[in-house]
């Protein structure tokens, strides 16, 4: 190929995530790299601030990858936090370049934290896991739903709006961490299964030679194992993009740690589990074999403690938060 085809949702914080990862796909390979930019249903149902309602997570990946088969472009980048948990026919995750700052972050008037903000703020966001953990943390809270890109989110506070709440890793990825006024501990406050991760996704079989070597170059094997691990609660749950479900899985001396925390939507209840296990040495697929069997612990764990009474189950597979990685 002369000229490697990226293809990517055409928001600002897409193009900006998308950029990075074809800036080192052209230093791995060679080859020119062009950025083919595609309109999704997620991207105009959010500008004209109509419902997504159309299909969780799903809406931004599914004009994506009718290009990638359709040949309209080599690879794709995804915030991986947008895509359903179930593979695609015909398409593989070709690589999981590292992961940024997967925290939560609060931005607020007059550099006010969450425990700060006074009685009866109102709090933008559209997640329903925000929701739920804003509302457990401060039930007089008035949260209130909002759509639409970073800035214009972020134009709401001092307006109608005392603050917001919005991924790190997009705030850093666009040049906006200066709105951040607490970032949110992944231990109290988990984040979306896959935030703050990407993932570059191909058609099955055929990379040649030299997109191969740039897949390569972009993997994060550490990256890969922690966002398995975090997706496996979410498909194992059957959880659709409409259920309030964090999780949190770091490797620490050999150890990948798994955490998630289910939530009823209006925050009045919630049931955690956490679980380890020792990854073995050895190639990729014992390892995943690893990922898969704690993240089943927990799971069970969840069910057990009554996980399915509190939030949507079986609606899945789904992604992390409906709004996609706008926020």
């Amino acid at each position: 190929m002369a000229t490697l085809r990226v293809g990517t949702r055409a928001s600002a914080l897409a193009v900006a995530q998308s950029t990075t990862v074809a800036e080192r796909l052209a230093a791995a390979t060679g080859h020119d790299v062009e950025l083919v930019r595609v309109h999704t249903e997620g991207d105009r149902t959010q500008a004209t601030g109509e419902s997504l309602s159309l299909g969780g997570t799903g809406v931004f990946a599914s004009a994506l990858r009718e290009s990638l088969l359709a040949d309209g472009c080599d690879v794709l980048v995804h915030s991986l936090k947008d895509l359903p948990t179930a593979s695609h026919p015909g398409l593989v995750i070709g690589a999981i370049p590292g992961r940024a700052d997967a925290r939560d972050a609060l931005c607020a008037r007059d550099g006010l934290t969450l425990e700060t903000l006074p009685e009866g703020a109102r709090v933008g966001t559209g997640s329903p896991r925000r929701v739920a953990q804003l509302l457990t943390r401060r039930p007089d809270l008035e949260v209130v739903p909002i759509r639409g890109n970073v800035d214009t989110r972020l134009r709401r506070v001092d307006d109608d709006l005392h603050a917001v709440v919005l991924s790190a890793a997009g705030l850093e990825r666009l040049g906006r961490s200066s709105a951040v006024t607490e970032l949110l501990g992944l231990g109290p406050w988990p984040s979306a299964p896959g935030q703050g991760a990407l993932a570059v996704e191909v058609r099955e079989g055929d990379a040649d030679d030299d997109l191969a070597r740039g897949l390569r170059a972009l993997e994060h094997l550490e990256t890969r194992l922690v966002v398995t691990a975090e997706r496996e609660v979410l498909s194992a749950l059957e959880a659709g993009c409409s259920a309030p479900i964090g999780a949190t899985a770091v490797v620490d001396a050999g150890l990948l740690l798994l955490s998630a925390t289910v939530y009823r939507p209006d925050g009045t209840a919630h049931v955690s589990a956490s679980h380890a296990v020792s990854l073995e040495d050895g190639p990729l697929a014992v390892q995943l074999t690893d990922v898969h069997e704690v993240a089943g612990r927990v799971v069970a764990e969840l069910l057990e403690l009554g996980a399915a009474d509190l939030a949507p189950l079986g609606d899945g597979p789904g992604g992390g938060d409906p709004i996609g990685s706008a926020s």
